[in-house]
């Protein structure tokens, strides 16, 4: 199997499980409250590991409980950590994340020691990407370390998959650097400026997506599925039937990304690869928190 370099944040979650999410000057009283491990970096680190992928996490945390809590679960999971920076005057990221009945969400990310990153950690650890064939990252680490680090990955010859979330501006030259590009609708709206609402629209925006460098477009669709498009072929891809109900979407997609280089590191073809992690994230819904409801591979047995 390829290894796997993967760039990005941990941050320790705080949800609020209520029966819906409150609106501007609005209280509420929830049903339930969970701290647990989380950060999209995190998560699909998480994820991977435990469907047994080869996961070095570059990332930078405090020296606090929230980094004790991720390091443990790093341990647990078979995640490499040898790149992951501690600075005891900073303080590990949080995230509050207000959770519905039917499993949607809301977060509000405060990253923390993450936001320090800088190119020169990506320096002081470019064995670990040199050491990796597929290179995984988002966009809640500083908009430049983020583009530096791809850059590097593609000098070294990783395959690159940018989860750009949350959507923030990328320059148009940097598209170039990415061969498989994961935003969901909301995301890709932000990149095109424009809704995306039908089949038609999504195909649209997978082209002038494709048309501004990136190799490959998946755009993840909820419980509508996902679509991928490159130059040679696209399609739609329905979204997993589960046998449970939902119980909470956060962290479906970074299950869905987590799961879908574990598929690039198999070998598996693209419609294999996207299949697999489809089913991944569906799965992860079924359960609560982020980095807690990433699957094993022994859950999909029962799938």
């Amino acid at each position: 199997m390829k290894s796997i370099c993967i760039f990005g944040v941990f941050v320790a979650d705080l949800c609020f499980v209520g029966g819906k999410i409150p609106t501007k000057g609005q209280t509420i009283l929830g049903k339930k409250h969970i701290v647990g491990p989380g950060g999209k970096g995190s998560n699909q680190a998480i994820a991977a590991a435990r469907l047994n992928g080869d996961i070095s996490f570059i990332t930078k945390v405090g020296k606090d409980s929230h980094s004790e809590m991720a390091f443990n679960l790093y341990k647990e999971a078979g995640v490499k950590t040898h790149s992951i920076i501690q600075d005891d005057k900073l303080f590990t990221g949080v995230a509050g994340i207000m959770i519905d009945e039917d499993g949607n969400n809301a977060i509000n990310i405060i990253s923390g020691a993450a936001e320090h990153l800088v190119n020169s950690d990506i320096d002081n650890h470019i064995e670990t990407i040199k050491k990796s064939e597929i290179f995984l990252t988002q966009m809640e680490t500083p908009d430049e370390t983020t583009i530096y680090a791809l850059k590097k990955a593609k000098e070294n010859g990783c395959t690159t998959v940018l989860n750009p979330a949350p959507a923030r501006k990328i320059d148009e030259e940097n598209f170039q650097l990415v061969d498989f590009f994961t935003p969901n609708e909301t995301e890709a709206e932000f990149y095109l400026n424009k809704k995306i609402k039908t089949d038609i629209d999504i195909k649209n925006a997978g082209q002038e997506l494709l048309k501004k460098g990136v190799k490959n477009i998946i755009i993840t669709l909820g419980e509508r599925g996902i679509y991928f498009a490159n130059n040679n072929e696209n399609f739609f891809i329905d979204a997993f039937k589960l046998k449970q109900p939902v119980l909470d979407t956060t962290g479906a997609g970074d299950a869905f990304n987590g799961a879908f280089t574990v598929g690039l590191a198999k070998n598996l073809n693209i419609k294999e690869a996207l299949n697999f992690a489809n089913k991944i994230a569906g799965i992860s819904t079924t359960k609560l928190g982020a980095a807690a409801s990433m699957p094993f591979t022994k859950d999909l047995v029962n799938y």
